[in-house]
Parts: structure tokens; sequence; C-alpha cells
């Protein structure tokens, strides 16, 4: 157990909490503790009737049965995996801009999701996180099941692909690729690359709850040229270490 403690606490902050989370709610409803009615999103429960938990729930909570125990742990993973790599390696020491970017993203999801009529958005969270992480280290070759090896720009839509495969919905896959797409191209395309308007940025009570820390340990990915460059001008000219990137599976 106390190995199991030590990897947990390992996880960087905001994973971690996302990560339990996404095990926690799952349980309760599978417990029976609370019905998974109260956990999905329904846009008349929730507009109508101000049931306002519910797009957190949904965020977080899948119904785990023995058609989709699968589909759970291997989105479980890549929760796990390409948050921890963002979190420690593009945002390393700066939470609140990670914070920021999953709130983004969210609030997309759920406007698409009230819209659309999503009742579970774990999957199109995870998916646009991935697909951040894809964009930023695109160039890295990775490997995926049976050997395939590709480059890490492609990794989103085979991942679609093999979700749909073992069970899930291409519509759920392809709206956290849109959204992650869109969080990248305002943040970090539109701005720095092609020198348009920054629409986005994080609002200054995220930095108060998450201030950034200096004397992090990157090591997930490349950012884009333009990124680095900045990081440097903002350095003094000093390099930062961006790391060399993983493949999938890597431990």
């Amino acid at each position: 157990m106390s190995d199991i403690g030590d990897w947990f606490r390992s996880i960087p902050l905001i994973t971690r909490y996302w990560f339990a989370g996404s095990i926690a709610v799952p349980l309760i409803g599978k417990l029976g503790l609370v019905s998974p009615v109260y956990l999905f999103l329904w846009p008349d429960a929730f507009i109508n009737r101000f049931q306002i938990w519910r797009p957190i729930t949904a965020t977080f909570f899948f119904p785990v049965g023995p058609g989709t125990g699968f589909l759970y742990l291997v989105n479980l993973y890549f929760l796990y995996q390409y948050s921890s790599r963002l979190e420690t390696g593009a945002f390393d020491g700066r939470p609140a801009d990670y914070m920021f970017m999953l709130l983004f993203n969210w609030i997309c999801i759920v406007i698409t999701g009230l819209a659309m009529d999503m009742q579970l958005l774990m999957i199109p969270l995870i998916m646009s996180v991935l697909y951040v992480w894809a964009q930023l280290n695109r160039d890295m070759i990775v490997s995926f099941w049976f050997g395939t090896r590709f480059k890490a720009c492609y990794l989103p839509w085979v991942i679609l692909g093999f979700n749909y495969i073992i069970g899930g919905s291409v519509i759920n896959e392809l709206i956290g690729n849109l959204v992650g797409h869109l969080y990248f191209f305002l943040m970090f395309k539109y701005p720095m690359d092609l020198g348009g308007r920054n629409f986005l940025s994080t609002p200054q009570f995220l930095y108060r709850w998450l201030p950034n820390r200096r004397g992090g340990v990157s090591g997930f990915g490349i950012p884009p040229a333009s990124m680095r460059r900045a990081a440097e001008d903002q350095q003094g000219g000093g390099r930062h270490n961006w790391g060399q990137g993983f493949r999938l599976g890597d431990q």
C-alpha cells in the first residue's frame, strides 16, 4: 500500500485530483451511493431544475460495466499519461496556466454537450488534453499497439479510431480533438506563429490560487519554436530544458 501511496503522491497536483475524481465518482455510482441518473449531464435538469453540479459530475463519471470497463481503463491511462506530461512539461512550474487550459477546454465541452445532448464529458476532456500534448510534440515518433509507429500529431486520430473499435463514440473523441485544437490555435498558433492577437490569458485569481513555481523538473515534449524563443527572451537568453518527450506506453 505504501508503494501505491508513493506513486499517487508522485502524480502532479492537478492531474492527481483529476485522476482521483475520475476513479471516485464512477465508484460512487457503481456502488449505488449516489444514483447515476444524478451524475449525467442532462440539459433539462441542468437548465430548468438548476442541478448545477451535473457539468462537474459528468466530467468525472463513467458508467463502468462489463461492456465499458476496458474503454474506461484505457482512457484513465490516457488521462494519467498525457495530463502528467503536459503538467510537468510545457506547463512545468505554471499550474495556473495548466488549470486555465483545463477550464477553457471544459467550458467549451460543457457548452457543446448541452447543445448536442452529450451526457458524459470524461472522454472529450481527456482527448482535448491529449490533442494539445500531441501538437506540442507533433514531430516526435510515438509507438502504439502492435509496434505501429507514427508522428505524435496523428496520435489523437489514431486513438479516435481505437476508442471507436473498443466501444467508444466517434463524436466524443472528435469533440475533444476539436476543442483541443481550438485551445492550441488560440493560445499558441495564432498569436505566436501567425502574429495575431492573444485572445486567451490566465485570470489573475488563478495565479493567486496556484502561484508559479521555480525549479520544477520538465521533461515532456518540445513546445513550438516561437514558445522556446519567448522563454529564452524572458530568461535573458538562457535555454530552458523542455526535454525530449516519451513514446506512448513508456513508464
